[in-house]
């Protein structure tokens, strides 16, 4: 277990500097990285029992992490200001993909051998194409220096929003896949209660922790904000959790309400370097989850899966693409902000396996979902690099 976090840790920076040296994201080194250390390839990576579990844990840490520093980094005036756009750009951006894989799915794919009915399928791959990683694009963007950015406000208020709908969606694709069906009220609340929190503690937080924070820091023990910001992070996920939201919008819900406390700069200064360890494994992770043997043509299996994943990988880049013209009232680089809500990474995948688990996915299906998901996160970071440009000076 240790030796394996050891090596994902160095991989990931030495395959992140190679990246940066041939002009492109440390991000996408080390999703690289994570592909040479999964069990496609080397297999150090442990993905079953209790190591496979730990690192799991550790992924989703760093997840929170990043989100939480990316919080820290959010202007939430500039938040506000671009709210209907963010809104805007969401909902194109999951009523089309969802649009496209129902379609696709229900009416050009042939129908498959299968005892499982055909819609239900369709609504579960429409499902997955909804999806958006903030990670991915979160991270393309703090290493590019261009977080302050317009665009960048943007695509980050609309993988927030998504990330809501994302749950509604996964509620409905939940009773779909358990067979105890839809219920109305229960797709209302589910969307209330994530809704409700991202506003509660934001507001709340932003008039408790500055008073709060200028107690703590009169303390002397060694690097106490540090402690307090995370542990504040975590009990903050753990609450978005227990109310229905999800872990991710809690840490990023943290990390804006500490912007607005008079010890930002140095809370700021010290969570980089603990990010910094975490968020890696993150990545690595995700890139280790790809099976290169899907990606041989040699078979004709996996010659049907890879067509099958080239139409689904089409739609989802064409769906998430189309969002950048949503909002047609501001003035911004849409191709950026369109390729920035390109990723599918962790989310795409918790719809995947709840398809695989459940039995609505076949193999086939399955392996075709998940190259598309891979596919979608590899091919961000370095498009948005050549549409951004070089990095900007802090």
């Amino acid at each position: 277990m240790l030796l394996a976090l050891s090596a994902m840790l160095v991989a990931a920076k030495l395959l992140g500097e190679l990246a940066e040296r041939v002009g492109q994201p440390a991000v996408l080194g080390e999703l690289i990285a994570g592909v040479l250390l999964g069990g496609s390839v080397l297999g150090v990576v442990p993905t079953e029992g209790v190591p496979g579990e730990l690192i799991h844990l550790l992924a989703e840490l760093g997840l929170l992490l990043l989100l939480f520093e990316i919080g820290l980094e959010v202007d939430l005036r500039g938040l506000f200001r671009v709210g209907p756009a963010s809104l805007a750009v969401a909902v194109v951006g999951v009523v089309v993909p969802f649009t496209l894989g129902y379609l696709f799915w229900a009416h050009v794919v042939p129908a498959p051998a299968t005892t499982v009915d055909r819609g239900v399928v369709a609504i579960l791959i429409g499902a997955t194409l909804t999806a958006t990683s903030v990670g991915i694009t979160a991270r393309v963007l703090s290493d590019l220096g261009s977080l302050n950015t317009l665009e960048a406000r943007i695509i980050v208020g609309a993988a927030v929003i998504d990330d809501v709908l994302g749950l509604v969606i996964l509620t409905v694709v939940s009773g779909i896949a358990t067979g105890t069906g839809i219920s109305v009220s229960g797709v209302v609340w589910t969307l209330a209660v994530a809704v409700g929190f991202l506003v509660a503690a934001v507001l709340i937080g932003r008039f408790i922790m500055p008073r709060l924070f200028d107690l703590v820091v009169r303390m002397q023990v060694r690097f106490v904000l540090l402690v307090f910001s995370v542990a504040f992070a975590l009990a903050l996920s753990a609450l978005a959790a227990a109310a229905g939201s999800a872990l991710i919008i809690g840490a990023f819900a943290a990390g804006i309400i500490l912007s607005g406390t008079n010890q930002f700069d140095t809370i700021e200064q010290e969570v980089r370097p603990v990010a910094s360890v975490f968020t890696p494994i993150f990545f690595v992770s995700v890139g280790a989850s790809l099976n290169l043997a899907l990606l041989n043509p040699a078979t004709p299996e996996s010659r049907k899966i890879l067509a099958l994943a080239g139409g689904i990988t089409l739609l989802a880049i064409l769906g998430k693409v189309v969002a950048g013209w949503a909002a047609p009232w501001l003035n911004f680089r849409r191709l950026v902000v369109g390729v920035g809500m390109v990723p599918r990474g962790e989310v795409g995948l918790i719809f995947a396996d709840m398809g695989r688990r459940s039995g609505l996915l076949t193999s086939e299906l399955f392996g075709a979902v998940l190259i598309m998901i891979m596919a979608t996160t590899f091919v961000t970071p370095p498009v948005l690099k050549s549409l951004i440009g070089p990095a900007r000076s802090p």
